[in-house]
């Protein structure tokens, strides 16, 4: 396996870490428990974002266009009417 594969490999893992976190803070009702995985969720985060960085400088990762200021305030707009 290539390095590529590898660091793709590790971000998409890591996003679906984050996801399950987010899921099973969403769920607990332990104060202590919540607090842990949220320091867990937030070392991930911290972590895939920095492998994001490196795979981005490497060109092993592109990100999609950053939106515009009038798709940005139509998503807004969009999230407050929920």
């Amino acid at each position: 396996m290539d390095e590529k594969t590898i660091v793709n490999d590790v971000l998409e893992e890591s996003k679906a870490r984050l996801t399950c976190y987010q899921n099973a803070i969403s769920e607990t009702a332990n104060m202590e428990l919540r607090q842990t995985l949220k320091q867990l969720r937030d070392n991930i985060e911290s972590f895939q974002y920095e492998l994001f960085k490196v795979a981005c400088s490497l060109g092993y990762y592109m990100p999609v266009e950053p939106a515009t200021p009038k798709q940005m305030q139509t998503v807004k707009k969009q999230i407050e009417n929920l």
